[in-house]
């Protein structure tokens, strides 16, 4: 594969994502998780991109009551990546 190609992919890749965290169905996460895509994907290595892919897998209801921290985040492997979105949401001063 050359490097027009793996641009290509990679570019469709986060498309996707922005896509998938601007439409999750509630609107808090919406917000949240769609607003750090818009912000923050184009700069982050492939490793990043997945976390921010396995973080999205999270149910809603998760997110919300991990984000409010009503509950710890459980997932170790992905913590360092909702760690990043948590401070992100938190520099815009939004509450949930």
């Amino acid at each position: 594969m050359n490097d027009t190609e793996n641009t290509e992919q990679r570019e469709t890749r986060i498309k996707r994502l922005k896509y998938r965290a601007n439409h999750r169905g509630i609107k808090e996460m919406d917000i949240v998780i769609g607003r750090f895509a818009n912000e923050m994907l184009e700069d982050m290595e492939d490793s990043d991109l997945d976390l921010f892919e396995t973080l999205m897998a999270e149910h809603d209801r998760d997110l919300i009551v991990w984000f409010t921290g009503e509950q710890e985040f459980p997932e170790e492997d992905t913590k360092p990546m909702f760690e990043r979105v948590r401070a992100h949401m938190n520099s815009y001063d939004f509450n949930l």
